[in-house]
């Protein structure tokens, strides 16, 4: 089995490292510092289920790998449209996408059956420049649920969780499927293959939804968020109306509201992946995470007030960032009036 990691960053030098580890043919795709360290000493793994280092090939060129059998994409959603010179390369016609990506797939509706299916998700999808780059009989959803973080260049920090959840958009339970969880489960890894995998998408949305905006606007951890009283509430209302969108498109994730928040709790002192970003200045992964999910809410017709308020104010912080960026490269103080 020969995979691709297109994007080896936190999650994606994880999930090579535990891969490479189980025997799998390994390829990772990264830049810089980071690369550099990747190639000269491997891939070191800090984990509370115990260290371990892995030396797969590294590489920033695609064209040095060709094609695969998975192409395992450790990129943000809003950089999908333009990974299309990346991934070229490593497609072959059996080539299958596994987007282990926060929020809204691009194929979300993709042989979903109802009223919906074939309908396209503008904000992770527009105009259909994600899907001619990625089509989405390709795809395999992954649902990731471990927390890790780059300690240093090469040195994966693993926080806790080991499940990546793997599903057939169109629910069947696939030989390329079954074949990639044998390879994450031979890495020491949970890879369960679910019928409907579009469930699994909405619990962890519940918590993206709710404690990346959150997070970013506020600067707070996830035990921060919940243990003050007037977020804790605030994440109740947005749970809540996250899962009468879910409900509109005929998912019902099998937890409650409270046993999720003990999760996003019980993970303590932890930044997400937006605050990380934003203090970091990168872009804000809004689209994939946020404001798709607003789309669902017009498509159903969901109310959804609070989403469409904390939306509406990460929305501007997210501008307001990069202009501050832009501003900060050119040279510029931000907000500043010309004389």
């Amino acid at each position: 089995m020969k995979i691709a990691v297109l994007g080896a960053g936190a999650i994606g030098a994880y999930v090579g490292a535990a891969l490479h580890r189980g025997g799998a043919e390994v390829h990772l795709i990264a830049r810089g510092d980071h690369l550099r360290a990747m190639r000269a000493d491997g891939v070191r793994v800090l984990s509370p289920r115990g260290d371990f280092v892995a030396r797969p090939h590294a590489t920033d060129d695609p064209a040095e790998i060709g094609p695969v059998d998975y192409v395992f994409l450790g990129l943000k959603a809003h950089s999908y449209p333009s990974c299309g010179p990346l991934i070229k390369p490593l497609l072959a016609d059996h080539t299958a996408i596994v987007a282990g990506q926060n929020g809204i797939p691009w194929w979300y509706f993709h042989q979903l059956a109802g009223p919906y299916e074939g309908r396209r998700v503008e904000a992770v999808d527009p105009g259909g420049a994600t899907s001619a780059v990625l089509p989405p009989e390709r795809a395999i959803g992954c649902v990731v649920y471990p927390a890790t973080v780059i300690e240093s260049p090469g040195v994966i920090r693993h926080l806790e969780g080991t499940r990546f959840s793997l599903g057939e958009p169109g629910g069947q339970v696939s030989e390329r499927c079954s074949a990639l969880s044998e390879a994450l489960i031979a890495g020491g890894l949970k890879a369960p293959v679910e019928p409907n995998l579009r469930d699994d998408i909405w619990i962890k949305l519940m918590g993206n939804v709710v404690f990346n905006p959150l997070s970013a606007l506020t600067r707070a951890t996830m035990v921060e968020i919940c243990r003050h009283t007037q977020t804790r509430r605030l994440v109740v209302q947005l749970m809540e109306e996250t899962l009468d969108i879910a409900a509109r498109l005929g998912s019902t994730p099998d937890i409650s509201i409270e046993k999720r928040l003990r999760g996003a709790e019980g993970v303590g002192h932890h930044k997400t992946s937006m605050l990380q970003d934003l203090e970091a200045g990168k872009p804000l992964e809004l689209d994939a995470i946020v404001t798709a999910v607003v789309e669902l809410a017009d498509i159903t017709g969901a109310e959804a007030p609070t989403l469409r308020a904390v939306h509406a104010a990460t929305d501007l912080l997210a501008q307001c960032s990069t202009q501050g960026s832009t501003a900060a490269r050119n040279g510029a103080t931000p907000g500043a009036v010309p004389a």
